[in-house]
């Protein structure tokens, strides 16, 4: 991390890394450049901008979830204005049974060393008449006994919830407890029910990796400011799946409802956990920023666990010279409370909480050390850290004094530091990954110069070993302190790692086999038409595909048909730096840049006017793995890789701004992205490559000229028949006697290919885009809607049925259309009324 990274830092010694984060220059300004870039609208409307909110805090929900090692089938993301609100949520929503009714009542459990805000959900819980417990430390670790085995049926639910860090004393519960606790292994009380586990991790979670496929909480609060130092009123609320549908809730805000009625006490909830609990309009400036946090962070530390290594090496460091500091009469310089000696990152984070002490073992106070740290410029907290639990059992703060402490006017906050001579609170340093060896070293000359004489100073430094993280993989660490004593840790880009994305197979094209002919005959026997309009024969046109989403088509005569589709057809797409499918809806120009597949050199050359062309493998698949998600796929995850930075170095310098060229990864093409389509046998596997809505899009020339009579009428200058067949991005076109009669099919078969009709697409603004120079035309669209009655369908999806043979299917310029016609005329969209591009 270079030190232009924190100029907020330069020339001061930053030590409460727990109170919050600091934030690196770069975060900021991918920040700032991403929203000049971008326009971010409500995400609660359906316009382009909007759309493309929606799109970014999705893909943001799946990088917290990839964080923490987890996915959305065992995890939901609820956003909040943070971890306070988080455990508001919890206390409110949970299935508590009262005191009172004919079942076992619920219990509300909680670790005494809490933060105040856990403590502060049993005002919840009391008004529910659900009582609650507290639980010392010593006591959860005594109550390894199970219950009689009558009692172990009981559903009652209860609640345990601790912290994984100790946010005062830095302490690392056992996150073992979780499945003890939720097995029956370990019972905080003694009393019949089931038990659920709220793991508060806003401290653990800022300098210690998290995996929650391991360690299941039920319930994981998080405070985003505490990992990336902004944005700031931004936290989570990670639910199991498993408790998720038993939560409940009263009010209703906006954006969580599916309907409602202001005349009578009718609400309907969104089937969304997520979108039923935020309320209103979440922030979402905020959680796209993020996504830059997450980047930031991975790019100038590696990774969770070389904070935890680094961070730890500081705090190890300093805890062993701080204990070691005497006065010349042997008295200790400070007292620690801490519950471990500091030896293992496992047990104990990068906090260390203290009190200052004279010669006779008298407590400094704390506001006296606080402000002599300022004129140090060194920056600590003090207090009792919202934990007043831990505050009394490491200060040995009885009920009783904690009560006479506040008839002597102490407040939690304030600066009356000591009554009657005892301490009300301590002094907390705490590490995170920007803090360096000299942050360790001007703490520890700031204790030593004011409470030392020269003669005793000398002897910590030299007694005692530089830390170092010999402990931690060297992929990306340069930051050996005891070597280096870099101000801050240096990791470089070329020392980050990426991990091997899965193993794409990419199945060349071989001719059919010989048995192909007798297949092909069979089915064409089981399509005969029934009951079409007409004699003349319906035959293919023209055969488009396009490898890029979005991007120009590329024509054929003949081409292998996939799973998927036409192979290769919508393989790639160009994502912005935030990872979301960039279309011409955002990006026109995005219709000039032309793919084109070569089968026998087995790649795909991108060509641009004004650029050299670029190829990429048709095999190639290395890169760094990432799930994305974009607009009409967000509700079925595609898992993606990487092209690497020669494409979209190509791709940022042709459309004027940073973006990636991204392929879906071959072993989620049958698995994430697949469509639950109305007639199709329950044993169909229909998988989608980045399309929106199916495999293919088919439409009719004679369709496109009677539309092009309606539109000829509005424009002022003609349009090419050429031209408005590739505005309508269509993998099939084909030429039938009458136009729209395509309309009335329910299936259709095409050589050895059947296919099944979905339904119309509805079109969008993507049509007003000519295709060869990426102007807009907004006639286009009206013309469209004026034409068919204010609708907007033009086209067919279908879905192929894929015949279970041993050969390659090939569609081809030519071939004979057979279609069979459905009962009921009227196509309904396939899944909502809401318009649908091709891309």
């Amino acid at each position: 991390i270079e030190t232009r990274n924190f100029i907020c830092i330069l020339g001061i010694t930053y030590l409460d890394h727990a109170g919050s984060a600091l934030f690196p220059e770069s975060l900021l300004k991918a920040f700032t450049d991403d929203l000049r870039n971008n326009v971010y609208g409500n995400p609660h409307s359906q316009n382009i901008s909007s759309k493309l909110t929606y799109d970014t805090i999705e893909h943001v929900r799946y990088r917290i979830l990839q964080h923490f090692h987890t996915t959305a089938e065992d995890y939901t993301i609820i956003f909040t204005s943070g971890c306070t609100a988080a455990l508001k949520l919890i206390a409110e929503s949970f299935p508590w049974i009262p005191e009172g009714t004919k079942q076992p009542s619920s219990r509300f459990c909680y670790l005494t060393d809490s933060h105040t805000s856990v403590v502060g959900m049993r005002g919840i819980t009391a008004s529910m008449n659900v009582l609650s417990v507290p639980i010392k430390p010593k006591e959860i670790l005594l109550a390894k006994s199970r219950l009689p085995a009558e009692e172990q049926n009981c559903t009652t639910p209860h609640l345990f919830s601790y912290p994984a860090q100790s946010n005062f004393s830095g302490t690392k519960y056992p996150l073992s407890w979780i499945q003890d606790i939720k097995s029956g292994k370990l019972c905080p009380i003694k009393i019949p029910g089931k038990w659920f586990v709220l793991l508060d991790a806003a401290s653990y979670v800022s300098s210690s990796p998290l995996d929650l496929g391991v360690h299941q909480a039920d319930f994981i609060p998080i405070s985003f400011y505490k990992i990336f130092g902004f944005p700031t009123g931004l936290g989570a609320l990670l639910v199991n799946n498993r408790i998720a549908p038993l939560l409940r809730k009263t009010y209703f805000g906006g954006g969580t409802a599916a309907a409602y009625l202001t005349g009578e006490d009718f609400y309907l909830p969104r089937k969304s956990i997520a979108e039923r609990f935020e309320d209103g309009t979440v922030s979402f400036l905020d959680i796209i920023a993020l996504k830059h946090g997450f980047d930031v962070l991975e790019k100038l530390t590696g990774g969770m666990e070389n904070i935890k290594q680094h961070t730890f090496a500081l705090a190890h460091y300093t805890y062993t010279v701080l204990s070691n500091l005497k006065y010349a009469n042997g008295a200790p310089v400070v007292r620690i409370y801490s519950d471990t000696d500091f030896s293992n990152p496992d047990v104990q984070g990068p906090i260390i909480n203290f009190n200052v002490l004279d010669e006779n073992g008298e407590v400094l106070g704390f506001s006296q050390v606080d402000n002599m740290a300022s004129l140090h410029n060194i920056h600590v907290r003090t207090g009792c850290f919202c934990n007043t639990g831990a505050c009394q059992m490491h200060l040995d703060i009885s009920n009783e004094d904690i009560q006479r402490n506040l008839q002597a006017g102490h407040v939690c906050g304030d600066n009356i530091d000591l009554v009657d001579g005892r301490p009300t609170g301590s002094v907390r340093i705490s590490f995170g990954y920007m803090s360096s060896f000299e942050d360790a070293q001007s703490f520890l000359s700031f204790i030593i110069a004011t409470r030392l004489s020269k003669s005793d100073a000398e002897m910590p430094f030299q007694s005692v070993t530089k830390p170092t993280t010999e402990s931690v993989p060297d992929e990306h660490l340069s930051f050996n302190i005891a070597d280096k004593l870099s101000p801050i840790l240096h990791i470089s880009d070329g020392e980050l790692g990426n991990n091997p994305s899965e193993t794409e197979t990419t199945g060349s094209w071989q001719p059919p086999e010989p048995e192909a002919e007798s297949i092909r005959a069979a089915v064409s026997e089981t399509a005969v038409p029934t009951c079409r309009k007409g004699g003349k024969p319906i035959t293919v046109a023209k055969i488009y595909l396009y490898p890029i989403k979005s991007c120009s088509a590329f024509e054929v005569t003949e081409w292998p048909v996939g799973n998927q589709g036409l192979l290769y057809d919508r393989n790639w797409m160009v994502v912005n730096q935030n990872g979301v499918c960039m279309t011409q809806k955002q990006e026109p120009r995005l219709c000039l840049v032309n793919p084109s597949i070569d089968l026998k050199q087995k790649i795909m050359v991108i060509q641009a006017e004004g650029m050299d062309p670029v190829s990429v493998s048709l095999e190639d698949n290395t890169g760094k793995e990432a799930v994305i998600c974009e607009s009409k796929v967000c509700s079925h995850r595609v898992k993606t890789y990487d092209c690497g930075e020669k494409i979209a170095g190509w791709l940022s310098a042709f459309l004027g701004r940073p973006c990636r060229l991204i392929r879906q990864s071959s072993d989620m093409k049958s698995k994430s992205h697949q469509k639950n389509t109305k007639g199709l046998s329950p044993a169909t596997n229909i998988s989608l490559s980045l399309v929106n809505e199916a495999q293919y899009l088919l439409i009719n020339v004679a369709s496109i000229l009677q539309l092009k009579e309606h539109i000829s009428a509005r424009l002022k200058e003609p349009l090419e028949i050429e031209e408005l067949i590739r505005r309508f991005r269509a993998n099939i076109v084909i030429s039938a006697p009458e136009s729209f009669e395509e309309e009335e099919w329910a299936e259709i078969s095409i050589g050895a290919l059947q296919f099944q009709v979905v339904g119309p697409c509805s079109r969008c603004q993507i049509i007003c885009i000519d295709q060869q120079s990426g102007e807009r035309n907004k006639e286009i669209l009206q013309s469209l809607s004026a034409a068919r009655g204010r609708k907007t369908n033009f086209g067919i999806y279908l879905m192929n049925q894929p015949l279970r043979s041993s050969f390659s299917d090939i569609l081809s310029v030519g071939s004979q259309v057979l279609p069979v016609l459905k009962e009921n005329t009227e196509i309904q969209p396939p899944t909502s009324s809401k318009e649908k591009c091709s891309g």
